[in-house]
């Protein structure tokens, strides 16, 4: 087996993992591999720092609401950038030096200086690994209705008898309009073309919300979103094996898609953003908004942003984060809004569901199925000898077909954890758990030959980790599996493997992202079923006839519990015929 000397790694140090590296590792590092973000990509992926010019800083400036009219003028009288005026709140956004923010708060009209604080996509754009509960087939999908439609009862609103055809005179979502903030979407998706009816970008200020830019997509956040609440039935992309020409259904397949973007290419954003995009979706006359973001401290102008939007008439519905805690995060938390956790697929919450006093109902957010930006999502396959365990592709890692011996590379985290078994001509290498990031042990099993990584897991609960490698570099296929297929590949090191990622359209993802927007979907349909609903209306038929789980009655955990659309239909409408 031929390896490298020290002379031969100048190339590949940037691409290196950090941590100390022992020369008797190096010497298993194989010739002519480039593996990780390459220099150049690291550059160019690299968050812009502040965006805004240097010394300045965001902030929102609210003013007494009898200065209102000359808070802009004032703001710029002293030197400060003006970034966004608001209709609903006394208030502008702008970028402040430390000097003018000093001379604003001497100012008499200035009520108060808030941050302008930042918030993050609450899906895997900001959490790496994730969990999902294995399913018990090979990850195949009857029909259009996904499990998570299923657990919320959605097909049991528009299709009672389960034929797989929507009832006529059904409330479908039709005639109600669902705002998405989020990271935009992919507008030609099959799924969602005819469900997007107006949309604006706030970071490019045009009416274009595509998640992508400078030649390359964003997280597919927003398009895994807009699929949950909207996609449209019989308009399937690319999706076999696991779909058929149908794809997938959305919670309410007839809603309108009003999709905003203010997340940007990284899943950041700041509230300035997001208040702004709650008026428009006030201007476009949106019954239900959906936000799958959070991060950061509610202010007086914010809880005021979120109650107007409440009393005009609009449901918001956002999530309750990702860090697993007892504090729901904002704006989930706050009173005007409904906020939402994750559980699997059996009910259990999901490891990284925050909770909390304020939790509302939990919703579908573990391996979720849904759209993705077309042919960068991907479905996933494994045989080894006669076993094919169940498996998922990284987020955003290539495709392709690969075979090879299976061999043991530990838990990855050293450059000769392959051992002898190793070898340049290539190998599929087997991971086994680690808190070492997935992309540092990719780096350092492809630097010693590996072609294709499958991820093992040792939770007990038939659980695998999905992972997503960074979307620029040089990377191999790679899977993760599931604890018990993880066993048995434990027993079959030596034997062939094959791993197949194929691109798709659709792609599972995890997160309170993925919960929010089954709740709003479900609003959808009760608004449907009856237009005259008030948001309070809506929002307590489904807390009203949650399914309760964990402790009886509300809990921080699970809040009022799983919402049911079809309990929360008849709860606001009455037993349909």
């Amino acid at each position: 087996m031929k390896r490298w000397g020290l002379m031969g790694l100048v190339a590949l140090v940037s691409c290196m993992p950090d941590g100390p590296t022992t020369p008797e590792a190096l010497e298993h590092i194989c010739p002519g591999v480039t593996a990780g973000e390459l220099p150049e990509a690291t550059l160019a992926m690299s968050p812009p720092a502040a965006r805004g010019e240097e010394g300045r800083e965001r902030f929102i400036v609210r003013y007494r609401k009898d200065a209102r009219v000359a808070a802009s003028s004032r703001v710029q009288a002293l030197g400060g950038r003006v970034t966004a005026a608001f209709r609903t709140v006394p208030a502008v956004a702008a970028r402040l030096t430390s000097r003018e923010r000093q001379a604003l708060a001497a100012d008499p009209t200035v009520e108060a200086i808030e941050p302008d604080e930042e918030l993050r996509a609450l899906g895997p754009a900001t959490l790496p690994a994730l969990a999902f509960a294995g399913a018990a087939s090979r990850g195949t999908v009857q029909g259009e209705y996904t499990d998570g439609l299923r657990q919320v009862q959605a097909n049991a609103v528009w299709d009672r008898d389960n034929d797989g055809v929507l009832d006529p005179g059904a409330p479908t979502g039709t005639g109600v309009k669902v705002c998405i903030i989020d990271s935009g979407i992919d507008p030609d998706h099959p799924e969602l073309r005819e469900a997007m009816v107006a949309g604006r970008d706030l970071l490019d200020g045009d009416d274009i919300p595509t998640d992508s830019g400078s030649e390359r997509w964003g997280t597919g956040h927003g398009t895994h979103v807009a699929g949950i609440i909207g996609a449209r039935p019989g308009h399937g992309g690319m999706g076999p094996p696991v779909l058929d020409e149908r794809g997938v259904m959305g919670v309410a397949p007839g809603s309108e898609l009003i999709v905003v973007r203010v997340l940007d290419l990284y899943g950041r954003t700041h509230m300035s953003l997001v208040m702004l995009a709650l008026e428009y979706c006030q201007e476009q006359g949106a019954k239900v908004t959906s936000l799958s973001l959070g991060g950061g401290l509610g202010t007086p102008t914010t809880r005021e942003a979120f109650k107007a939007a409440l009393e005009h008439g609009m449901l918001v519905v956002a999530a309750s984060g990702n860090d697993g805690g007892n504090l729901v995060s904002y704006p989930a938390s706050d009173p005007s809004v409904l906020a939402v956790g994750a559980v699997d697929a059996q009910n259990r919450r999901a490891f990284f569901s925050s909770g909390g006093s304020s939790m509302g109902l939990v919703a579908p957010g573990v391996d979720v199925l849904s759209t993705f930006p077309r042919a960068l999502g991907a479905f996933a396959s494994l045989e080894v000898g006669e076993t094919q365990p169940l498996s998922r592709s990284l987020l955003y890692g290539p495709k392709g077909d690969t075979t090879g011996a299976l061999v043991d590379c530990g838990t990855g985290e050293t450059l000769d954890s392959c051992g002898e078994g190793g070898s340049c001509d290539g190998f599929i290498a087997y991971v086994r758990p680690s808190p070492t990031p997935a992309d540092h042990i990719m780096v350092n099993v492809m630097m010693q030959g590996a072609r294709a990584v499958i991820f093992g897991n040792d939770t007990v609960e038939s659980t695998v980790e999905i992972l997503a490698v960074p979307q620029r570099g040089q990377w191999v296929p790679a899977v993760t599996i599931s604890q018990p297929g993880s066993s048995l590949l434990g027993r079959m090191l030596g034997s062939t493997a094959k791993v197949s990622v194929n691109a798709a359209d659709y792609a599972y993802m995890s997160g309170t992202s993925m919960s929010t927007p089954y709740v709003s979907g479900v609003a959808a349909l009760l608004f449907s079923a009856v237009p005259t609903a008030t948001p309070e209306e809506v929002k307590r038929a489904m807390l009203s006839t949650a399914k309760d789980l964990g402790p009886n009655g509300f809990d921080d955990g699970y809040g009022h519990g799983l919402v049911q659309a079809r309990a929360a239909l008849e709860a606001l409408a009455g037993p349909r015929p």
